[in-house]
């Protein structure tokens, strides 16, 4: 894993506007862009950090994509999200300042390092930051209990129509095409983070195609009827 002391200004970063708060003064900014000072590179399948690591920082996404994953009592691993460019990873570390999961690299990625203590002690001034980290916080919470929602409720169609709906909003607002993109994960590992076993991954996303919901060549996926994935998850009332 290679560290880069290299400057990294969020205040001219095009990812901005999706992990700094808005409406910040230039002074402000400054002082953020003073907190960033370096970026990590993590190759694909590598770990940016692992359970039980000591908590030192939050890590913005600038390029890549990671997963994070829990080991099960049983000794498989489970996985628990999927990380990508403008998010911010590592929330996992604040409760007991250290680490409950690990993060790995789905592809060549690079992160801004964010030592959390600096951010604590710049919120307390910034109104609009630590705004910001609460809202990140409850945003994880928020994003668990719909995945509680999904795995407790849903068949495996319904989870995993949601699953790619999601994952196709998340890169349009990032400037991707709404309909065209890219699994940097296995199915095995969609399968593991949806509660599904890998052939019923491989066979609903086959019953997608046949019914010309999407196209799929190797990983490279095609939304051709968003609105019937949608018709899935929400079916028309009788």
């Amino acid at each position: 894993m290679k560290t880069e002391n290299i400057k990294v200004a969020c205040s001219s970063c095009n990812l901005r506007e999706l992990c700094m708060p808005v409406g910040l003064e230039p002074t402000e900014l400054q002082r953020i862009d003073d907190i960033v000072a370096k970026r990590r590179k993590v190759r694909r399948r590598e770990m940016l950090f692992r359970n039980g690591d000591r908590f030192t920082s939050l890590y913005a996404i600038r390029t890549g994509v990671f997963k994070t994953r829990v080991a099960s009592q049983d000794g498989r691993d489970q996985v628990t999200g999927f990380q990508m460019a403008g998010e911010i990873i590592g929330l996992d570390g604040i409760v007991n300042d250290q680490h409950t999961c690990d993060a790995v690299a789905l592809e060549d990625s690079e992160v801004c390092v964010m030592p959390f203590d600096r951010i604590e002690e710049l919120s307390r001034e910034v109104t609009a930051l630590q705004r910001h980290v609460h809202q990140i916080m409850s945003r994880e919470i928020v994003r668990e209990h719909g995945v509680m929602m999904l795995l407790g409720s849903m068949r495996a169609e319904e989870r995993l129509a949601a699953f790619l709906l999601n994952l196709a909003q998340r890169l349009h607002a990032r400037g991707f095409s709404r309909s065209e993109l890219v699994l940097r994960m296995t199915r095995e590992e969609i399968g593991s983070y949806l509660g599904l076993k890998l052939e019923t991954v491989s066979r609903t996303l086959s019953k997608f195609m046949d019914d010309g919901l999407i196209e799929v060549q190797q990983r490279n996926l095609r939304i051709v009827d968003s609105e019937g994935l949608r018709r899935l998850i929400t079916p028309a009332a009788c």
